[in-house]
């Protein structure tokens, strides 16, 4: 699958679907207290390696940004659709957001104190996996956390409708936690945590977290 045609597909998608996503995931945490306390370890982590800016990469309407500022993290958040982009910014208007790609960051080297990418790599292609943990990698302070979220299982689909009903077209791949861990160890990465649940965010989800290795260039 060829980089453009995804990511152009993708950012169409959510696109065409921005406001109505952000209005049936607007109160999804308040069903998620796994998810929740993921978060709130995560932003402690944070505050414990002296602070800094962290990036919530694939942020969608800034539902996680937000969370994640309420949790006292100086978040900020990055997506490729403009039109969700729009939404957060109206939606928080206290609070960063920009438009740009996890396949290619635009921040500089050991630059985020943390990283989230919330359910956001499920569009990823298997050969797009290396390249965008090479940019969490890259952009991560050592030892700084990376959080991740993502559906659990073995196939991908293309999904052509959705929220609200407006045409989409996105490949969405699942993933075994094993397989991630793996990446991310490959990606220079040490795998800290992992478990997989069902919830409001995910039939089978996987919630994983990993530190940048301080040997890792």
């Amino acid at each position: 699958m060829d980089s453009e045609g995804w990511l152009a597909d993708t950012r169409t998608s959510y696109d065409t679907v921005a406001a109505d996503y952000a209005d049936q995931v607007r109160h999804l945490l308040d069903e998620t207290p796994h998810e929740r306390a993921a978060l709130a370890h995560f932003a402690e982590l944070v505050r414990t390696g002296g602070g800094g800016p962290v990036a919530d990469v694939g942020c969608g309407p800034g539902r996680i940004t937000a969370h994640l500022h309420g949790l006292g993290a100086d978040a900020f958040g990055i997506d490729l659709s403009p039109a969700m982009i729009e939404v957060a910014r109206r939606d928080h208007p206290g609070l960063r957001f920009e438009v740009g790609s996890m396949t290619d960051l635009d921040l500089a080297d050991a630059s985020v104190a943390g990283l989230v990418a919330w359910y956001s790599l499920i569009h990823v292609p298997d050969d797009g996996i290396g390249p965008v943990l090479a940019h969490f990698r890259r952009v991560l302070r050592p030892g700084g956390p990376l959080l991740l979220g993502f559906h659990v299982g073995d196939e991908s689909r293309l999904k052509t409708r959705g929220y609200g009903g407006h045409a989409m077209r996105v490949h969405v791949h699942r993933r075994r936690p094993g397989q991630v861990a793996a990446r991310l160890d490959d990606a220079g990465f040490t795998v800290e945590a992992r478990t997989t649940l069902s919830s409001a965010e995910s039939p089978l989800g996987a919630i994983l977290l990993a530190r940048r290795r301080p040997d890792a260039p």
